[in-house]
């Protein structure tokens, strides 16, 4: 009889979790990359905002290694209930599946594809005692003598941008690949590197303050915030082009009901207007897609840049 009394109360209070509004617990947020890069601080920006307008704790947790894969794939072996998310991104759902050793999930079967935060352009900064005060001062500098450059890691698109300008320059540039974006920029801080390839978030503070020269643009014009930098297809590289976009993901098969209810309240974040200037900074436009429309966008994403990532030599960490 008590078996039987504790097993009704066990279905009871099963019954009642599941009668609450999501979220009726924290919520954990995994950051693939490491601390400080653009994925950590849009992650938990929005993490804030979310926490403020759903009443409970979105909590971000940094899991970095080989450009987002580790993180990426603890989330899909996750329940899919909507307690454990993922920001997502370019570097791990486009970029990783499709270099040579590819990644251990499928970038759309493997997740629910929830909201776009939208991204950065990614930047070529260097060093101000660097003797190349423009992108084709820089060009002729690497023809005369061997020059470096770090990237938040092997198979982000820091380096595919880069890889991508140098082929199309016809110059030899040394990859130097980090573990997130704010070392390498740190490094490029300390003169042990020249130059970075990297999202303008993690660079726009040291650019602001001349400690960095930001050389060009991966956007598709000048941005109000940098009216200075010009854009690598001005420069003369008209396919260097695209954002190092992030965004919300959770294991493949979450309650849809949940996904819409996320997916509203990011994109109610985004407009805000103390976010708005944040992301104004950074070179960020929001956008408004709903998660169909987003997870369209992932598809068409892999499309575009699955050529450009093979031609590009660019190899898994």
């Amino acid at each position: 009889m008590k078996r039987i009394l504790f097993a009704f109360a066990a279905l009871a209070a099963s019954f009642v979790a599941s009668a609450q509004p999501y979220p009726a617990r924290p919520v954990k947020i995994v950051a693939p990359f490491a601390p400080g890069g653009s994925a950590d601080t849009l992650g938990r920006l929005v993490a804030q905002k979310l926490t403020e307008q759903l009443k409970e704790n979105f909590v971000v947790e940094n899991r970095p290694g080989a450009g987002g894969v580790l993180g990426s794939e603890q989330v899909v072996k996750a329940p899919a209930d909507g307690y454990t998310l993922l920001v997502s991104g370019i570097a791990s759902h486009v970029i990783a599946p499709q270099l040579p050793q590819g990644t251990p999930y499928d970038p759309l079967k493997d997740f629910t594809h929830i909201a776009l935060f939208g991204g950065p352009p990614a930047v070529l900064a260097v060093t101000p005692s660097l003797p190349a005060k423009n992108l084709k001062e820089f060009i002729e500098l690497a023809k005369q003598k061997p020059l470096s450059y770090g990237s938040p890691g092997n198979g982000t698109q820091g380096q595919l941008v880069a890889e991508l300008f140098k082929r199309e320059a016809g110059i030899d540039l040394q990859h130097v690949p980090y573990k997130g974006a704010s070392n390498a920029v740190a490094d490029l801080m300390g003169g042990h590197i020249p130059a970075v390839s990297t999202t303008l978030s993690t660079a726009a503070t040291q650019i602001k303050a001349g400690k960095a020269h930001a050389l060009a643009l991966s956007s598709s014009a000048r941005l109000p915030e940098y009216p200075d930098v010009p854009t690598f297809a001005e420069s003369g590289f008209p396919n260097i082009v695209g954002t190092v976009w992030f965004s919300l993901s959770g294991p493949a098969g979450m309650p849809q009901e949940i996904v819409d209810r996320l997916n509203a309240e990011v994109r109610r974040a985004l407009e805000l207007s103390d976010v708005r200037t944040k992301l104004r900074h950074d070179g960020i436009v929001p956008n408004r897609l709903d998660a169909k429309e987003f997870t369209a966008f992932v598809a068409d994403e892999l499309r575009r840049w699955g050529p450009v990532v093979r031609a590009s030599g660019a190899k898994n960490d």
